[in-house]
């Protein structure tokens, strides 16, 4: 059975390209009908904080995506984790490295200055009893190093990647891990070892993860096979670029889920476009789609090898669709949060703010468009240039003076269009000049500018709630 996992670290928010991982994997099991799991490696004592946690479970609820399990908490794991390391010390497989920093610095400056990659030069790989017994007694601590052997070739079937492989001599040395602590303890257990153990702790079957982690894919297969437990499938999903082609840090801005939230994208969409970023649909389907129906037709033969570059226009048209998609109601519930932070209130007509949903909707981009957008309808605007222009133009005055004497003797409710348009007719007719700077006066006389949306349905919603008579008198003081 296809169990996978998502393991974020909670030194900070649910950042897009963990949220990617997740989808990942939450697509991969849904269409093997596996199980999607979750482990949180609070193991950075100093970093990890319950609020990062917590924000990351809520983002990924956000984005749509369940889980089939408790979380794992790694930190609760720990004893197994020792129990680990000590098996590989019980077996030859790892020892104690006593090398202090300083040692090891000049170890790295010396191979600096001769051009050689950096890396441990297993200098207390065959220590003897008595050259420990020395270290020990100067009071040294030590670390805790898995041998590897430089000859040793790692090989695995990637699936993005295809057939893989790593030469023993490429990983940097024996490899730490422990924390340092005194010889006759076992200091705080690093990534690599404990990944492997938790995993195989976990059943799982398949890691999905980004290509940043292919060498310590390397390394963690060698520690498998030494702890004699299965090994799983790896798939090394393409990193996340910016439009230089790097790798997307904080440095872009915009990284974290929460950021996106509060620009106004919807979870809908930036769970679609994660998707893509990185996965080719199959031919036939839409680019915009939901988690279940890309969970449907989901494979990693359709996941590319390069890397993903980010593309905000791409982001903005698919949230674009999403928005216009929305029905009236839901496309409500999301703006009246945001509209009641501005302090606006929605009348007591219950059909009010649905009928202003179906005028906006089909112009936003982002949320908070809706925000900026509904702004006119809730505040007086003030007279832009192009309004002010429009009002001075020849007649336009005449002609406001005339729908507004013929509204203040009989108000219109909003209601009935076909006397909206005669009394547009009449005001033209009565000033003598063409209902095209009737229209346009009126514009901007209720948006205080040119540019809005359907005048008509525009007009109607300010008169359901008296606000076109007193826009339409500022005009002529």
């Amino acid at each position: 059975m296809v169990r996978v996992r998502l393991a974020p670290s909670p030194t900070g928010t649910l950042h897009i390209g963990t949220a990617r991982t997740a989808v990942f994997n939450w697509l991969y099991a849904r269409r093997q009908q596996g199980s999607f799991l979750l482990r949180i490696e609070d193991t950075d004592k100093e970093r990890s904080k319950p609020e990062y946690t917590q924000n990351i479970l809520e983002g990924l609820r956000w984005l749509g995506i369940d889980w089939d399990e408790e979380p794992l908490i790694q930190s609760e794991q720990v004893q197994q984790h020792r129990a680990a390391i000590e098996t590989l010390l019980q077996k030859g497989l790892a020892y104690r490295c006593y090398a202090n920093e300083a040692e090891l610095e000049a170890m790295r400056e010396a191979q600096k200055a001769s051009n050689q990659a950096p890396r441990y030069d297993n200098r207390h790989r065959n220590l003897t009893p008595e050259q420990e017994a020395a270290f020990q007694a100067e009071g040294r601590e030590a670390v805790i190093r898995f041998r590897i052997d430089d000859t040793a070739e790692i090989r695995w079937n990637d699936m993005v990647r295809g057939a893989m492989s790593w030469r023993g001599a490429d990983l940097g040395g024996d490899m730490v891990v422990a924390r340092r602590a005194p010889a006759d303890q076992i200091g705080d257990p690093l990534y690599n070892l404990v990944v492997v153990v938790d995993d195989a702790a976990m059943a799982i079957s398949h890691v999905i993860r980004g290509e940043d982690h292919i060498a310590n894919t390397a390394k963690q297969l060698l520690l498998y096979k030494a702890l004699g437990l299965p090994e799983p499938t790896f798939a090394h999903a393409p990193l996340i670029l910016n439009g230089e082609g790097r790798k997307l840090s904080k440095r872009d801005g915009v990284t974290s889920i929460n950021d996106f939230r509060a620009m106004g994208y919807t979870a809908e969409a930036i769970a679609n476009y994660m998707t893509l970023l990185g996965w080719s649909v199959p031919e036939g389907m839409e680019e915009r789609f939901t988690l279940p129906e890309a969970a449907a037709v989901f494979s990693f033969d359709r996941v590319n090898k390069a890397g993903a570059r980010f593309d905000w226009d791409k982001l903005n048209w698919l949230n674009g669709q999403v928005l216009h998609a929305l029905p009236a109601q839901q496309l409500l519930d999301e703006l009246h949060p945001l509209w009641s932070e501005q302090g606006w209130t929605l009348p007591d007509d219950s059909s009010w703010g649905l009928d202003l949903c179906e005028l906006l909707g089909p112009s936003l981009t982002l949320l908070k468009d809706g925000v900026d957008q509904a702004k006119p309808f809730f505040e007086c605007p003030d007279l832009e240039d192009d309004g002010k222009s429009q009002l001075e133009a020849e007649g336009a005055r005449d002609a406001v003076a005339q729908l507004l004497q013929t509204l203040e003797a009989d108000p219109w409710d909003g209601g009935d269009m076909d006397r909206a348009k005669q009394l547009l007719g009449d005001a033209a007719k009565g000033a003598g000049v063409k209902k095209g700077v009737v229209m346009k006066s009126l514009r901007a006389a209720l948006l205080g500018r040119l540019q809005g949306p359907d005048l008509m349905t525009t007009w109607s919603l300010l008169a359901r709630i008296g606000e076109d008579l007193p826009r339409l008198r500022r005009c002529l003081g």
